[in-house]
């Protein structure tokens, strides 16, 4: 089936639908404060199947390389493999000892195995939060500070560029990357946006090396030239879009994860899991080394 406008892609309606990740052939997602990772088909709409249920908020995941069916995760406080059929097992706790009540928030990993995952505090402090670098075998780094609510990372295909938001400041920032140690240089802002335009969220680098954007409670998924120049806007119907990735055939399905939390009177659509058709594909999920489980 072909999707030329926004489509409902299931009955389910998410409190914070985020993390999308294409594996295997399906479509993995989180519903982030209820801790709930969830999946389903790419080909025609379906219910969301739960496929694991933590206690703590579970922000983003990443498959692991060469262990099918485990996850590395950015859950609670800190970094946690969640593997097949087994109870969870802690690798880093990164935020517990924070003055300010503070969680971990969007992840991924790099096409070198790394992992990134940002932290952020519930009261949104400004500078409270924190995007940390795990590589297996090294302790966690925090390889950039100052933040509020980093959502991203994004990569290139090589690694080698990433792009990373912070929400309520309405910036995005550009980071050349070392593909041999993972050290962020060359920081320069890629896009300084409104409040009008709603806060860049979740995002994606397609085939051709464009970012795409979720923009929270801009109802719109939007795609920008590596020059920052805005190439194509989609209009959703759903106010709030969080998580977005390119995946199901020839990954040219975009999927968008929506929310509905915090909204005094949510529509129909709010809290959905939408997807669309584009022309140029995404690029292949990012697999993160096996961690050294603590």
């Amino acid at each position: 089936m072909e999707l030329t406008e926004p489509t409902v892609w299931s009955s389910d309606r998410l409190d914070l639908g985020e993390g999308l990740r294409w594996v295997d052939d399906r479509l993995v997602l989180l519903d982030l404060l209820a801790g709930r990772l969830l999946e389903t088909a790419g080909d025609a709409p379906a219910p969301l199947r739960e496929v694991r249920r933590l206690d703590v908020p579970l922000g983003a995941v990443a498959p692991v390389a060469d262990r099918p069916g485990d996850w590395l995760a950015a859950a609670g406080t800190g970094i946690t493999v969640l593997p097949a059929g087994d109870a969870p097992r802690p690798v880093a706790d990164l935020v517990a000892d924070t003055t300010e009540p503070t969680r971990m928030n969007d992840a991924v990993a790099d096409p070198h195995g790394r992992f990134w995952a940002g932290s952020m505090t519930y009261a949104m402090v400004p500078g409270g939060g924190t995007l940390f670098r795990l590589t297996p075998g090294a302790e966690p780094v925090p390889a950039v500070t100052g933040l509020t609510i980093p959502n991203g990372p994004a990569f290139d295909a090589a690694g080698t560029t990433m792009y990373l938001a912070d929400t309520p400041r309405g910036e995005v920032d550009r980071f050349t990357v070392d593909p041999g140690t993972g050290d962020l240089h060359g920081r320069e802002p890629f896009l300084r946006l409104s409040p009008a335009d709603g806060g860049p969220d979740g995002m994606t680098v397609d085939a051709a090396g464009h970012l795409w954007i979720a923009f929270w409670g801009g109802s719109a998924v939007r795609r920008y030239r590596p020059d920052g120049t805005l190439d194509r806007e989609i209009r959703l119907p759903a106010e709030q879009p969080a998580g977005i990735c390119l995946g199901g055939p020839g990954l040219r399905r975009l999927f968008i994860g929506t929310a509905r939390v915090g909204l005094d009177t949510p529509g129909p659509e709010d809290g959905a899991l939408l997807a669309v058709d584009v022309e140029v594909p995404g690029l292949p999920a990012a697999h993160a080394a096996a961690p050294h489980a603590g």
